[in-house]
């Protein structure tokens, strides 16, 4: 046996001394009333009595383990001391009453075990110490230890083959009974499907953050990135000739990276656990606030765009529900950095409020057109991986909308359609 078993036996040993600790409360209320029952004796001064008390704790252990934090408890035990792979055991408090079953017997198990390997633990070490030293220790060979055919007076030298023979089958007992706990412990501490339903709508719910997060620091920082990278460089070519040019682009470059910063800010927040609002944290961009400036700084970038934008019967943006403002907004920009990025010429922006499939309900649909880059070039200068439209996608079909991106006729063409159905959000 290599170290490394040797000291999983020992731990999975001390395992199993910790579950007959956990019985000795439910033994000794069990005894009392064992006591009691066979006319007030004590029944620890009787082996069938003993025994009796200890069958009679097990039922109370059982039906403790049904409630209570006995599965996690016993889950993070296994795990330390008995090394279980953690994926085959559950997380967290049992959800179904098949699972607090099975905990249960677990539990029962685990103290059952626990208990006579702790007892054998406690009387066989010193009573194998005597075997062996009765060939040494004078006095021992007039002391008759035995039972039946051994007598230590008569046999004193082979006592202490008998005595190494205790500690060999109390090691042999400790083992087998770690190995049987460890191979019970994924069948009945294991996930249910239940468990797994809780693990799959959690790992669900991190990735929907998770994506959440990516596109708002794909769209705020690549836009940003995209169009300070345009102005500076046309600030440089200007440099010379029109200072009035690059004091503009140097502006729109301060404004840009400001507003972005404030923009990082608040989703970095997002990350944190706990962060609490700060009131300096830049709000969500909308339509109705904010596109107006980001049009402008496109405009700065050098690239022109021609907007034209209904807000329908409202007569302003400020009365979408907040969401599908937010989110046309992020569509919006996300347009115009591929413009930026892929694009040549000028950009046509439409953005309008119009019927829906029924009366009842309006849609917002937003539509963007610019030349294409010469496909060389395009092969070229693309960086990214298409997340970004990814990303607009994702935002519409949340509202129920989609996008479609593609070219169209001799033109680059993004439309978007968010229904606007709901109250404000």
């Amino acid at each position: 046996m290599n170290r490394s078993a040797v000291a999983r036996a020992r731990w999975r040993w001390v395992h199993l001394i910790l579950g007959g600790a956990l019985l000795m409360p439910y033994f000794l209320l069990t005894e009392v009333v064992v006591g009691v029952v066979a006319g007030g004796v004590n029944a620890l001064n009787s082996g069938s009595l003993t025994l009796l008390s200890y069958a009679a704790s097990l039922p109370l252990v059982a039906v403790t383990a049904l409630f209570g934090p006995v599965r996690p408890m016993s889950v993070a035990a296994v795990r330390a001391m008995c090394e279980v792979p953690g994926e085959g055991l559950a997380d967290g408090p049992a959800r179904s009453w098949a699972a607090r079953v099975r905990a249960s017997a677990w539990w029962t198990l685990h103290l059952g075990i626990g208990a006579l390997i702790s007892a054998l633990t406690l009387a066989l070490p010193p009573m194998a110490v005597l075997l062996i030293a009765v060939p040494v220790v004078g006095r021992m060979r007039d002391v008759e230890l035995g039972y039946g055919w051994f007598s230590t007076a008569a046999d004193p030298y082979v006592a202490p083959l008998l005595g190494i023979g205790l500690l060999a089958g109390l090691t042999l007992c400790a083992v087998g009974a770690g190995r049987l706990l460890a191979g019970t412990a994924p069948v009945l501490l294991g996930p249910t499907a239940a468990d797994r339903l809780a693990a799959a709508e959690e790992r669900a719910a991190d990735l929907a953050v998770r994506n959440r997060l990516a596109r708002e620091l794909h769209d705020a920082v690549g836009h940003a990135l995209s169009a300070v990278t345009l102005q500076a460089a046309a600030a440089r070519r200007m440099l010379e000739r029109d200072p009035d040019f690059v004091r503009e682009a140097l502006a729109a470059i301060e404004d840009t990276t400001r507003r972005t910063v404030g923009e990082l800010d608040a989703v970095l927040g997002l990350l944190r656990d706990g962060d609490p609002a700060r009131p300096d944290t830049a709000p969500a961009p909308t339509l109705a606030a904010d596109l107006d400036g980001l049009l402008a700084r496109t405009r700065a970038a050098g690239t022109t765009v021609v907007a034209h934008q209904d807000p329908g019967p409202a007569g302003d943006w400020a009365a979408l529900p907040a969401i599908a403002s937010r989110e046309a907004y992020r569509i919006v920009q996300e347009g115009l950095t591929n413009a930026l990025r892929h694009g040549a010429g000028p950009v046509d922006l439409r953005i309008r409020v119009q019927a829906g499939p029924d009366a009842a309900h309006r849609e917002l649909e937003i539509i963007m057109t610019n030349p294409p880059v010469d496909p060389a070039e395009a092969r070229e200068t693309r960086t990214t991986g298409g997340r970004g439209l990814r990303g607009s996608a994702e935002r519409a079909a949340l509202l129920g909308g989609s996008v479609e991106a593609g070219p169209y006729g001799d033109r680059w063409r993004l439309r978007a359609v968010l229904p606007l159905a709901g109250e404000d959000r």
